[in-house]
């Protein structure tokens, strides 16, 4: 746990996948680390509501930042993964064009493509391409194919950077939004939060769509950063073959166009849109931004299931001003880094954000690496991913993993028991769904609810369920009892 005024090493302002990605690469060295969030958890900002695409790096402008990181992140994906325990696909990917007049304009994204390093790009015909994608346009006439695209649980690679960099000594403060950032007379940096502070000999601002009020409170030098809204639809398991690829429209000037994808549950994923806005905590669906997306999604791919969705959602993206990832210390504030406007392809990259920020800091700070780094992650158990033997033997050993409180994720008692138990652990509905996906299914947490609230209540030593909450803060589930009950009155 933080310790109130505290000297660390380095403070991170964001729990995202980057701040957490920047924490776990942080603590391969002998510092002292913190990360500071203003949510409850990690993950509860854009890293909780994006498509979930690792993409290939053929899109963003040779020679940004964005290029670099996301092909490097694309290639160190998969190790990482596999060190973190976490569930990755290499799918690849489609770019699909439905006018003969505009295969220039694809021929030009593999060129940039092959500029920017990524591997094995080339154009399909359409016959190929009907042989990939059954369920593609009448239209398509030839798509970009990206063997290196993939797709990853966000969730899974937020936490399981989070829970590596913690058992690596990172400490985590949560509920604690930065108001203030001053430079100390002993050559440090004090982060105020609220009534609590810490203070660090470095700071690195990873604050999403509050980046620009972060940079703000330590550099004079103005930095934008504004949100823009992306609407999805999840669809169910039952539609998971409709599509085998990531399929993309050709990109246009609001960014990549919706997408049709699978993700590594099996669902099906369609969106987002794209609305600039002012609001950055404008995370509701729209009528208007939900029927766009419905809309756009036939144009690379036909008969799109949309009437099977079990939900929306909307996500954020921090847009930068410069058009390019931000990233770098502030020339009039040493010591300060932005890691900001991680828009897309930002997931993708986060594994070389999080190499790239950390080594600035430790050569800032002439970190030395720590020969005793903790590389991997056991990760969660998961009784349906194992043989019917194991799963017996298990449920002998802890009777509560045979207990199923998620019908429609077969997510056992014992699951969220972990969740809440294991480091960093879950103190919220939303915290027990990214740690188990119990309540992700076709029911929308209709049936495990009042049961995972009780599990919530127990394991957190509450005093009764209306101290539950959805997502920590204000968000209380329940307000209390309708009335008490009395058996006798019942059976008269």
């Amino acid at each position: 746990m933080a310790q109130e005024g505290a000297t660390y090493d380095v403070a991170i302002v964001g729990a995202g996948v980057c701040g957490c990605a920047i924490a776990r690469e942080l603590s391969r060295y002998d510092a002292r680390v913190i990360v500071i969030e203003r949510g409850e958890d990690v993950c509860v900002g854009t890293s909780k509501a994006n498509s979930a695409i690792v993409h290939a790096g053929y899109d963003p402008e040779p020679g940004s930042l964005k290029a670099r990181l996301n092909v490097e992140g694309n290639r160190s994906m998969g190790e990482l993964c596999d060190e973190l325990n976490v569930p990755f696909k290499r799918i690849g990917s489609l770019v699909v064009c439905t006018d003969e007049s505009l295969l220039p304009d694809l021929e030009a994204l593999l060129a940039r493509g092959t500029q920017n390093g990524v591997p094995d790009l080339r154009i399909v015909g359409r016959e190929e391409l009907v042989q990939m994608e059954p369920n593609i346009s009448d239209a398509a006439v030839a798509a970009l194919w990206a063997p290196t695209g993939g797709i990853v649980c966000p969730f899974e690679l937020t936490i399981a950077l989070a829970q590596n960099a913690c058992a690596n000594g990172a400490e985590f403060l949560f509920d604690s939004e930065v108001t203030a950032i001053d430079a100390t007379a002993a050559g440090t940096w004090r982060v105020t939060c609220g009534e609590k502070s810490v203070e660090a000999r470095a700071v690195v601002n990873a604050a999403g769509v509050y980046a620009g009020d972060v940079h703000a409170m330590a550099s004079t030098q103005s930095m934008g950063v504004s949100p823009r809204r992306g609407e999805y639809y999840l669809l169910d398991k039952a539609d998971g073959d409709y599509v085998r690829h990531t399929i993309f429209v050709q990109p246009g000037p609001m960014g990549k166009g919706v997408l049709v994808s699978p993700t590594v549950h099996g669902n099906v994923l369609v969106g987002p849109n794209a609305e600039d806005l002012d609001d950055r905590e404008a995370t509701n669906t729209t009528r208007a931004g939900l029927d766009d997306v419905k809309r756009l999604c036939t144009t690379a791919m036909k008969n799109v299931p949309v009437r099977d969705a079990i939900t929306n959602f909307a996500g954020l993206r921090a847009v930068p001003a410069a058009g390019d990832f931000v990233i770098g210390e502030a020339t009039d504030a040493p010591g300060f880094f932005d890691c900001a406007g991680i828009a897309s392809p930002g997931l993708s990259a986060s594994p070389a954000i999080g190499k790239m920020v950390a080594g600035m800091v430790a050569e800032h700070l002439s970190l030395t690496e720590r020969d005793d780094f903790i590389e991997t992650r056991e990760g969660p158990v998961r009784p349906m991913e194992m043989s019917f033997e194991e799963r017996q033997e298990l449920i002998r050993r802890r009777p509560d993993y045979g207990a199923i409180v998620c019908r429609c994720e077969s997510v056992s008692e014992g699951e969220i028991v972990d969740a809440i138990r294991g480091p960093i652990g879950a103190r919220s509905l939303d915290g027990v769904k990214r740690r188990t996906r119990a309540g992700m299914g076709r029911c929308q947490a209709g049936f495990c609810s009042p049961r995972v609230m009780e599990l919530l209540a127990r394991e957190l030593g509450l005093d009764d369920l209306s101290e539950v909450t959805k997502s920590g803060g204000d968000s209380h589930v329940a307000v209390g009892l309708l009335r008490e009950f009395d058996e006798e009155a019942d059976n008269a």
